[in-house]
């Protein structure tokens, strides 16, 4: 069973949550560390709980897990034994899960918990998830994820967001493993660096047809990457296979060394308007990155609301 079509059955469009790590920052969080936002797992479990609930209130129908950069090699690196660093992973779907319990809306689908899962990238901590330049081959690179999406497999997560992933080499990888966990869905998405291209440098367009067929995948597409880049991206891939998703971050650049920010290479429109356009262009699956806001979630969902464009029931092709 495909877990996102009663959304889309009654929208027409599926709603993502935004940032988390760079939300739970501007709300007081310091996340200067190795772990980045998995260090609130430990730290202030109840703060990442909290936006969970905020961006349910503010539209979202999936809610993505504080699991990004919880892996069980780097927890290790950290000094976090074995038992605590899987409790702590499964704790960032209780945390979702807990959030989703204690919100009611009765005018919407149920929201779904989605299980992140960034790419190794992660482990590293150095911003190579904008770059996919790691030396790993592809059975290095599934003994790397097999732990956490073993652990993530234990929870009632609803599907995973493999995500972030920088080349095609890594998503190959991860498509082999997830085939190891047959009852699970999930979504593949990619950090692009032009409208063509994923950020190793592969075609964006070859990427997405890694997918094909594979009854597994729900939905694939593209995040944390620059909005501008986003339209070109969906028109260079076809349309009907599999639903495409897309949650761009705000056009900022991301500096791994001082875990700071500078401003985007060109003026960016606002989300919701850019959204809008996004599913007219074929996204079934809209939301936000790093330095995305509640806010806006809560705009670009009024906006889509607003469209139309969304009220046609789309059905996944699987």
């Amino acid at each position: 069973m495909n877990p996102l079509q009663p959304i889309l059955d009654q929208q027409g469009f599926v709603m993502l949550d935004g940032a988390l790590a760079t939300e739970l920052e501007r709300r007081g969080a310091d996340l200067n560390h190795k772990l980045w936002s998995a260090r609130m797992l430990q730290e202030d479990p109840a703060s990442i709980e909290a936006l969970h609930y905020d961006y349910l209130c503010a539209g979202a129908d999936v809610i993505i897990t504080a699991s990004y950069q919880a892996t069980p090699q780097g927890m290790a690196a950290v000094g976090f034994p074995a038992d605590q660093a899987g409790d702590l992973i499964q704790l960032s779907v209780k945390l979702a899960l807990d959030a989703r319990q204690r919100w009611a809306a009765a005018d919407r689908a149920r929201p779904l918990v989605a299980a992140s899962i960034g790419p190794y990238a992660t482990y590293l901590a150095d911003g190579s998830e904008y770059t996919g330049d790691y030396d790993l081959d592809h059975q290095e690179l599934k003994d790397f994820h097999r732990p956490r999406m073993a652990l993530l497999d234990e929870t009632q997560a609803d599907l995973f967001a493999l995500e972030t992933v920088p080349s095609r080499l890594e998503a190959e990888a991860l498509l082999d493993l997830l085939a190891e966990f047959p009852r699970r869905k999930a979504w593949l998405a990619f950090s692009c660096k032009d409208e063509r291209h994923v950020c190793h440098g592969e075609s964006f367009a070859d990427c997405v047809a890694l997918v094909r067929g594979n009854d597994q995948i729900v939905a694939v597409g593209v995040n944390c990457s620059a909005p501008h880049i986003v339209q070109g991206l969906l028109q260079s891939v076809p349309q009907g296979e599999k639903a495409l998703i897309v949650y761009p971050n705000s056009g900022e650049h991301y500096h791994s060394g001082d875990n700071s920010w500078s401003p985007a290479d060109v003026n960016e429109q606002s989300l919701p308007d850019q959204a809008v356009q996004w599913l007219e262009a074929g996204a079934s699956l809209i939301g936000g990155c790093c330095r995305t806001t509640v806010e806006e979630i809560a705009a670009m969902k009024q906006k889509l609301l607003a469209s139309g464009h969304g009220n046609a029931q789309r059905t996944i092709v699987e």
